[in-house]
């Protein structure tokens, strides 16, 4: 009997594992929970959240300047006026309104 030998498949099963496991740690490293896109996505964020810092602290600090001007320990007058006309609806004599 003749027979024809096939070729040995263990090498090619070997190589094609081989291909498969550098093809997900690829795909892993590029689009993973901890891959370059993630990472990007994560910088782009934190610039974001830095620079919404950076304006929370001057809305505080301008608060807090208020605050101090209107203190028992420190009260600024024209402030004070302009607060009261404010929320009061107040106008002096001598002020024209115009709508």
């Amino acid at each position: 009997m003749n027979r024809r030998s096939l070729p040995p498949m263990g090498p090619l099963l070997y190589f094609l594992g081989a291909v498969m496991l550098c093809l997900y740690f690829t795909f892993a490293a590029v689009q993973g929970d901890y891959g370059v896109f993630k990472r990007a996505e994560v910088n782009a964020e934190a610039r974001a959240l830095r620079a919404e810092l950076v304006t929370l602290q001057a809305d505080v600090a301008r608060m807090e300047n208020l605050t101090t001007r209107l203190s028992d320990t420190y009260l600024d007058l024209d402030l004070l006026d302009e607060q009261a006309r404010d929320v009061l609806g107040l106008i002096r004599a001598d002020e024209l309104v115009i709508r």
